[in-house]
């Protein structure tokens, strides 16, 4: 582990930001597919840092089974920046945070996948997956976005879209944090360890 990570997982969780990231595709494998939309959120404590949220030209059509999912057309990207464009404004974002996603080692393989085609390299940072902590640590009917939302009470409008989701991610993560602190977790270290202890 390179010292900047360590610095990262040596901080009190009110002191480290946490950026929360979903991308949306035009697939499941990230070798043929491409990001066609993708939204982050960096907060520290309750700060909100920043906001990113942008429709991408992924450059060849977004298949009807993808649209039906997410609700992205062809036409909504059609005037939309390449992820090039897109990629310095979140490189800029995500550094020296902590990488917040519900199955988030979906979202790291498309987004370093991207960065490779623009000759940039996605950052080794620490990553808290939300899904591996409610399989870890909780016992919910499904540990789908959705359904974790749902038995929360945390509302679930526009489902399937990147910065709806990544603003759902970040409420099923403060109930996380928020049982984890009373039970004596102090440092992303602790936390990061509680889902496994991946870094992107």
């Amino acid at each position: 582990m390179l010292p900047a990570e360590q610095e990262i997982l040596d901080k009190p969780l009110d002191e480290a930001v946490f950026s929360f990231l979903d991308v949306e595709t035009t697939g499941l494998s990230p070798r043929s597919a491409r990001v066609c939309e993708v939204a982050a959120v960096s907060f520290r404590g309750a700060e909100r840092l920043g906001t990113l949220a942008e429709l991408v030209n992924p450059g060849g059509p977004i298949p009807p089974a993808c649209s039906a999912i997410h609700g992205i057309t062809d036409e909504m990207v059609r005037d939309s920046p390449s992820f090039g464009a897109v990629a310095p404004r979140l490189l800029a974002m995500l550094e020296n945070t902590v990488i917040v996603g519900h199955n988030a080692d979906f979202d790291i393989r498309f987004l370093r996948a991207e960065f490779e085609r623009v000759g940039l390299k996605f950052p080794g940072l620490p990553v808290v997956d939300t899904l591996a902590i409610a399989r870890k640590n909780w016992k919910f009917q499904s540990n789908s976005l959705g359904s974790i939302a749902a038995e929360l009470s945390i509302s679930s409008e526009g489902w399937h879209r990147a910065l709806t989701d990544v603003e759902t991610t970040r409420k099923v993560f403060e109930h996380f944090i928020g049982a984890f602190r009373s039970a004596g977790t102090v440092t992303v270290g602790e936390l990061w360890k509680k889902c496994g202890g991946k870094t992107s």
